[in-house]
């Protein structure tokens, strides 16, 4: 049993890395976009990569996340892990940050000599406008390389995070197999949304905006096995 997120990860899409592991849907936009582990894993190396060879950071580091729940919020922070950086719980110094277009007014409470902005917008479009002093994330990370060695075993966050998604998914009654829908808007703790699935072996149709007259056609559809209370 894994103990450190890279693992988790790594078993997570180990048995079938072509199945569906985290589908998203934003009923504002009516989006959805749909990741199996291997697509999803490829942008987690891809941004390990960005920070350890584009930036040189590693473990002993930290990165600032200012994103909600989305699938690049997913690949941003699995990438971070990957990398063994630490991703800050509050404001403060950080060595990275990502922050969603939306948030841009929050970074100052966040200095940080790299800044990436993000636009979580359909088919990873990038932002039409740049904000000054921040590098578009789903540009810059697309030309970085497409495999990455997680640093291991992680360190003391690391082991806690694992072990509080483990307490999460217990409680919320998660198993090997689930196909669990989760409203974004309600889970804003990738603890909850990301990595409890993880490690208990499920996959996720995460909702942002969530439409809740859309909901039952939608498990249905997802062959969804357990919705998040």
């Amino acid at each position: 049993m894994a103990e450190n997120i890279a693992g988790v990860f790594a078993d997570a899409i180990a048995t079938d890395p072509t199945r569906p592991l985290l589908t998203w849907y934003d009923d504002a936009s009516g989006e959805r976009t749909e990741l199996s582990g291997a697509t999803l894993a490829n942008w987690v190396a891809k941004t390990a990569n960005l920070l350890v060879d584009g930036l040189g950071l590693g473990p002993d580091d930290t990165a600032g996340v200012l994103l909600p729940p989305h699938w690049q919020t997913a690949a941003v922070l699995l990438g971070c892990w990957s990398a063994g950086l630490t991703v800050a719980a509050a404001a403060g110094p950080v060595d990275v940050l990502f922050a969603a277009a939306d948030r841009i007014a929050e970074a100052d409470a966040w200095p940080a000599d790299e800044r990436y902005a993000l636009a979580l917008a359909p088919f990873a479009l990038p932002l039409r406008e740049v904000p000054p002093g921040f590098v578009d994330y789903v540009v810059d990370v697309r030309g970085h390389g497409d495999h990455f060695t997680p640093y291991a075993p992680g360190g003391a966050t690391d082991a806690e995070l694992v072990a509080a998604a483990r307490a999460r998914a217990a409680e919320f009654g998660l198993a090997p197999g689930d196909r669990v829908l989760i409203d974004a808007g309600r889970y804003p703790d990738p603890v909850d949304w990301l990595l409890g699935p993880l490690v208990a072996g499920a996959t996720v149709v995460l909702c942002g905006n969530l439409d809740t007259s859309r909901q039952s056609t939608r498990e249905t559809a997802e062959k969804v096995t357990k919705r998040l209370p």
